[in-house]
């Protein structure tokens, strides 16, 4: 039985002041360090003492804080992976939101949506986005690690579960799996059929104990 725990990282400073993430490199929000906390207090609720462990996450500062509160619970270290960042706006990353609104080109209701030129200098199509998320998920995957924890970006999730059930990239134009920041999405695939499950898409429950403190 293998298990993947998908984290979409918490509150980042960008959130809060209204600009582009993407690749634009932010930290935690003193709220997010809370929330990061709390995700891996859940975590580690779920996954068997003793089991091995693997973490994986985006190498920015956002998501890789967050694997760090969950590699001190846990005693690994996390393995960072470029590949696994939010999706790149180009020069709207850091920009405010409203500057991206104003120029943003939205893919077609029908016609080519993958390789859709968004009106965004450097800004990365849906294409190039989803072939590095599914590119990294097939090396992590060849690992027979039981339990493996990934810390990514709340656009970068529907990539990774459409990677999961293996759905062909040039389908995944129409996909769209939302969860909130701070979540944990659970993958599962069984030994007998090795059929590959959605448990549980953005559970944010533990984030309950973090809104206070």
């Amino acid at each position: 039985m293998r298990t993947l725990y998908v984290v979409t990282h918490p509150e980042a400073t960008h959130h809060v002041e209204g600009v582009v993430g993407g690749w634009h490199d932010l930290q935690l929000t003193p709220a997010g360090v809370r929330a990061a906390v709390s995700i891996a207090q859940a975590l580690r609720a779920q996954i068997p003492d003793g089991a091995e462990v693997e973490l994986f996450s985006s190498d920015l500062q956002r998501t890789l804080q967050t694997a760090e509160e969950v590699a001190e619970l846990f005693g690994v270290k996390p393995i960072s992976d470029r590949r696994m960042r939010e999706k790149s706006y180009g020069e709207a990353g850091g920009k405010p939101q409203e500057w991206l609104d104003r120029r943003f080109v939205p893919p077609p209701a029908v016609g080519e949506r993958m390789n859709h030129d968004e009106g965004v200098e450097g800004s990365e199509t849906k294409a190039a986005w989803a072939q590095r998320i599914y590119t990294a998920m097939d090396e992590i995957l060849q690992n027979p690690c039981e339990h493996q924890i990934i810390v990514t970006h709340g656009g970068s999730l529907t990539f990774v579960v459409a990677s999961w059930i293996k759905m062909p990239i040039e389908s995944a134009g129409y996909a769209s799996f939302r969860a909130p920041s701070g979540s944990i999405t659970t993958l599962r695939e069984d030994d007998f059929f090795h059929n590959r499950q959605v448990v549980r898409l953005g559970d944010a429950r533990h984030l309950d104990s973090a809104q206070d403190g």
